[in-house]
C-alpha cells in the first residue's frame, strides 16, 4: 500500500511540473477596437493570455486571405481555419509573444492600425508580420512600405517571386521558411534557396510530416502537415534571437 502511495504521489507532481512548464497561455479573443482613422473597423482575433508580451506576430493565411472573423451564437467564427499560420496560432502564442491572426493585406495603414491598437493594450511591442503562401505577395508588397517600423517579415511557403526579392535594402529583418519537398508549383523550394544564396536571407528549410492533399492544399508539405509545432518552434527562436 505504501508503494502505491509513492507511486500515486510521484504521478501527481509530474502532472504539477507539466501544468508549470505549459502554462495556459494561449485563448482566443476577437478584438474590435482597432480602426482606420476614418471609424471603419478592423477585427482581429487575438491569440495569447495573462502577462504582458514583448512581441507580436501578425499572421497572414493564403488562398483568398479573408479570415472575416465574427461572432456567432456566442462563438468565434472565421474562414481559412486550415490554413498554416491560422491553425498554428496558439503554437506561435507562448511568451513572450502574442499571435494576431489578420486578414492578409497589403495595406500599409490596415497593419499599422492594428499595431497601434495593440501597442494602446500591451505597451510597446517588437512587431513581426507573417505571410504564408499567397500571404507572402502581401508581405512582399509590405516590406518596403513598412520598413523600419515593423521589426521584421516572415515568408512562410513564399511565392515564386521571392527568389528575386532582395531583402538587403531593408532595415527590417526577413526570415524565410520552406519546406524541402514543397510541391505547389507557384511555390518552390528552389527559390527560397535563389533568394538565401542570392541575397543572404535568414532561412528555415523544413523536412519531415505527411503530405496526403493535393500539393497546395492543408494537408500537404507546403504548409508543414505534420509537423507544425517544429515550424513555429524554429520561427519563434528566430523571432526571439
Amino acid at each position: 500500500m505504501a508503494g502505491l502511495v509513492v507511486i500515486a504521489c510521484r504521478l501527481l507532481l509530474l502532472l504539477l511540473l507539466a501544468a508549470v512548464s505549459e502554462p495556459a497561455w494561449a485563448s482566443d479573443e476577437l478584438v474590435t477596437s482597432a480602426r482606420y482613422p476614418g471609424g471603419e473597423t478592423i477585427p482581429y482575433i487575438l491569440t495569447g493570455g495573462s502577462g504582458r508580451p514583448s512581441h507580436a506576430v501578425l499572421l497572414m493565411p493564403g488562398g483568398a486571405g479573408n479570415l472575416s472573423p465574427k461572432i456567432e451564437d456566442g462563438r468565434l467564427v472565421y474562414s481559412l481555419g486550415g490554413n498554416f499560420l491560422i491553425r498554428s496560432r496558439e503554437l506561435f502564442a507562448r511568451p513572450p509573444i502574442v499571435a494576431v491572426s489578420i486578414d492578409a493585406t497589403t495595406t500599409p495603414a490596415r497593419i499599422m492600425a492594428i499595431v497601434q491598437d495593440l501597442q494602446a493594450r500591451f505597451g510597446p511591442l517588437a512587431i513581426y508580420v507573417a505571410g504564408n503562401s499567397r500571404g507572402t505577395y502581401a508581405t512582399m508588397a509590405l516590406a518596403p512600405r513598412l520598413d523600419g517600423q515593423v521589426a521584421g517579415f516572415i515568408h512562410t511557403s513564399s511565392l515564386n517571386a521571392i527568389a528575386s526579392f532582395d531583402t538587403r535594402q531593408f532595415k527590417s529583418r526577413h526570415l524565410i521558411v520552406h519546406h524541402v519537398l514543397d510541391l505547389c508549383t507557384g511555390a518552390r523550394f528552389s527559390a527560397a534557396i535563389a533568394n538565401h544564396r542570392s541575397y543572404g536571407t535568414a532561412l528555415i528549410a523544413m523536412e519531415g510530416g505527411t503530405s496526403i492533399d493535393r500539393p497546395c492544399e492543408a494537408r500537404a508539405h507546403h504548409v508543414y502537415f505534420g509537423i507544425e509545432k517544429e515550424t513555429v518552434d524554429r520561427i519563434n527562436a528566430w523571432i526571439l534571437n
